[in-house]
């Protein structure tokens, strides 16, 4: 996760209802932090989780096994992969 306590050079603009400010002073101040700084905190988190979500693949162990052998044991090429491997090779240059 990105530190909060580095320079902050950037700024972001958030206007939200009076209830929903309210409510986050309130966490806030529970968490000890200031406003901007809980929003930060938590903003960063969320936004971690999004991705880690989006960029990671699980598998069962079954299907961890399969992906296992076929990176050991390929199939052998078909015709579409040798056509797909020519064109590579007249469309890109070494």
């Amino acid at each position: 996760m990105i530190p909060v306590s580095e320079p902050k050079l950037e700024r972001l603009h958030l206007r939200c209802d009076a209830q929903a400010k309210q409510l986050l002073e309130k966490a806030a101040a529970y968490q000890h932090e200031t406003l901007s700084a809980f929003i930060l905190t938590q903003a960063l988190a969320s936004a971690q989780q999004v991705i880690e979500t989006r960029e990671s693949i699980t598998l069962t162990p079954a299907d961890f096994e399969t992906f296992l052998n076929a990176l050991e044991n390929p199939p052998a090429p078909n015709n579409a992969l040798r056509r797909a491997f020519e064109q590579h090779q007249t469309q890109v240059q070494p």
